[in-house]
């Protein structure tokens, strides 16, 4: 299989530069993954397509400012840092541009010394592991200097950091929010909830594997970064109940997709579980856990358009596509959602 395969030609001004200002008002395409027929919908009427015993799984991450601009010692040029995942400590795995002047014993300071990192080594993915220094609290001092990590494609300043977050977000790790979750109001997850459907909570931690592009053409060839997760016994308990009595695992964006097929037992029981994932989905995977999917619009050939690919199929997908385009649908971080039924 090609990552050609998952081609598609998205005009520019499609690519939403912001969000809407209610959450709930954006699109909705509804794609039955058996027949392939689309619906158009607002956000909202998601609750319309939740039955009472279905599980909704969403992932309660939150983004950290986690892009810092700084300098090497002793020179003026700026050096960009993303913050990919904390190793151990103050040691973290850091994405680093123009990557060729960070060095194993370098330095690079952040405002003027309130935060500086001791580069350790570069990984075989041209990653740096740096060691950070400074006085007080870590994420005080993130909080300070650094901004938000907003994906290349979003040109404009976003106003409301909390826009970039999820209204359940709570632990803090992320280089990138999952965005599909963005939709969702605390009233709309009210609702939801009073209609009987149950919600249960994991946590991966958005690092590089879920936006990194793919580079090679035949996709098998692709390695996905590691991400950071954890998912509960209250988690865990409620989703084995929901398949014990037949009800629906909803799954809200492809990172919950990612951590529930990663801790899913072959007979497609949930175990509690925390540790790192570099699980890679594409057409031919036999999902164990999930059943039907919230999601944003991907990006061409990347690596999350094949995940939504190997749940609905390819075909369906790109048609689903090519019928958002044709009717202007919003794309990416800030873009419209799509639920596979």
């Amino acid at each position: 299989m090609k990552t050609s395969d998952f081609y598609y030609d998205l005009p520019e001004e499609l690519i939403a530069q912001h969000p809407i200002k209610n959450r709930e008002e954006s699109r909705l395409l509804i794609l039955d993954k058996d027949t392939g027929q689309v619906e158009h919908r607002k956000f909202k009427d998601i609750i319309d397509y939740l039955y009472e015993g279905d599980c909704l799984v969403l992932n309660d991450t939150r983004v950290i400012p986690a892009r810092l601009f700084g300098n090497r010692e002793g020179k003026d040029e700026k050096i960009e840092f993303l913050l990919l995942k904390n190793i151990e400590g103050n040691r973290w795995e850091t994405l680093v541009k123009p990557g060729k002047k960070v060095k194993p014993g370098g330095r690079i300071i952040f405002g003027d010394g309130l935060l500086i990192a001791d580069v350790l080594s570069i990984e075989e993915d041209g990653t740096r592991v740096v060691e950070f220094r400074y006085d007080g609290i870590f994420e005080e001092v993130l909080d300070r200097l650094g901004e938000m990590p907003l994906p290349p494609y979003i040109k404009e300043k976003l106003e409301d950091k909390e826009r970039y977050q999820t209204v359940y977000a709570r632990h803090d790790g992320s280089a990138a929010a999952p965005t599909a979750g963005l939709h969702f109001t605390k009233e709309l997850l009210r609702r939801i909830e009073d209609k009987g459907v149950s919600i249960a909570y994991l946590t991966l931690h958005v690092g590089l594997g879920t936006f990194r592009p793919v580079k090679v053409d035949n996709i098998e060839e692709h390695h996905m970064h590691s991400e950071y997760y954890e998912l509960g016994e209250e988690a865990a308990f409620k989703i084995n109940s929901t398949r014990e009595k037949g009800g629906r695992i909803v799954a809200v964006g492809t990172t919950s997709v990612r951590t529930l097929e990663t801790v899913a037992t072959l007979e497609g029981s949930i175990v509690p579980k925390k540790g790192w994932t570099d699980i890679f989905i594409y057409p031919g995977y036999e999902f164990k856990a999930v059943d039907c999917l919230i999601t944003n619009f991907h990006l061409p050939e990347s690596t999350l358009l094949m995940l939504v690919s190997a749940l609905a199929g390819k075909d369906k997908i790109l048609n689903a596509y090519r019928i958002a385009i044709e009717n202007k649908y919003r794309f990416f971080s800030f873009g419209d959602a799509m639920f596979i039924k």
